[in-house]
């Protein structure tokens, strides 16, 4: 069992949604201290307010996770100060939501940078002093996108499959070596949060409430769990994309569940 008692936790993307309910709900397991990363300087300070209202003991850094200097020197400066990073939320993300042929190479690049290098960024940076104590906890938020096909997110959807196939490949890596570093790949459909503002939520597939998902997220670290797959329609995704012919699988994700409409009316964020 992993425990958030007197632990050190860094959240990515921490200062709304998801990432500062991770953040929130760590502080409440009581752990020591909490680092904030966002790019959002305004929302940091609010976040951090709000949460050192409540008597606990938050930082921040404002950090773009694409780029691999600031990642790399803000990551120096918390170590420098806390030693390690015991929980670390992989949680950072973006999504452009149109047409493949509507981005801008700025589009592809931002989603890739930040989706999938951003992700190794950080956890390079951290990952070495949780070898050294062969202890720690590895929480990349992957997605169900990284599973299937959807249109209306090509890019998005490369990012998410690149980053499954990393994280689990991490995993496997260090658990030969370092049995102790302990690794939780997340791979949730829509959250309710407002990235994916103006979705229709497939059939059987609703979208997910930030705090049951966030809950439960602390519980799979807790339980050092493998995989969380949410909603369950998400667990079968692999087994019928498996054994179902490609015609027949698109045809029933598209017409039956209506998973390929899904982003037909996305909206998004106004600063997405």
């Amino acid at each position: 069992m992993t425990s958030f008692k007197n632990k050190t936790i860094l959240v990515t993307g921490g200062a709304s949604g998801i990432g500062y309910l991770l953040g929130e709900k760590s502080l409440l397991r009581e752990a020591r201290h909490l680092v904030i990363w966002d790019i959002d300087e305004d929302q940091l300070f609010v976040s951090a307010s709000q949460l050192s209202a409540q008597g606990f003991s938050i930082s921040t850094n404002r950090v773009d996770v694409s780029n691999a200097d600031q990642v790399q020197d803000t990551a120096k400066e918390v170590l420098e100060e806390f030693g390690k990073v015991d929980i670390l939320f992989n949680n950072a993300g973006v999504v452009v939501g149109k047409s493949f042929h509507q981005h801008t190479t700025e589009d592809i690049d931002r989603t890739i940078d930040i989706n999938t290098k951003g992700l190794m960024y950080v956890a390079r940076a951290f990952l070495p002093a949780m070898l050294e104590s062969n202890s720690g906890h590895i929480v990349n938020i992957t997605s169900a996108a990284g599973l299937t096909p959807n249109p209306g997110m090509t890019v998005y959807a490369a990012s998410k499959w690149a980053a499954v196939g990393w994280a689990e490949s991490l995993r496997l890596e260090v658990a030969t070596t370092h049995p102790g570093v302990k690794f939780l790949n997340v791979m949730p459909s829509y959250i309710d949060t407002g990235m994916f503002e103006g979705v229709k939520a497939p059939r059987l597939t609703p979208l997910l409430d930030p705090d049951v998902i966030t809950t439960k997220i602390i519980q799979h670290v807790e339980k050092e769990k493998i995989h969380l797959k949410a909603p369950f329609m998400v667990k079968t995704t692999l087994f019928f994309r498996g054994i179902l012919p490609t015609r027949l699988y698109d045809f029933i994700a598209g017409k039956v569940f209506k998973v390929y409409e899904s982003m037909e009316t996305f909206k998004g964020r106004v600063n997405e």
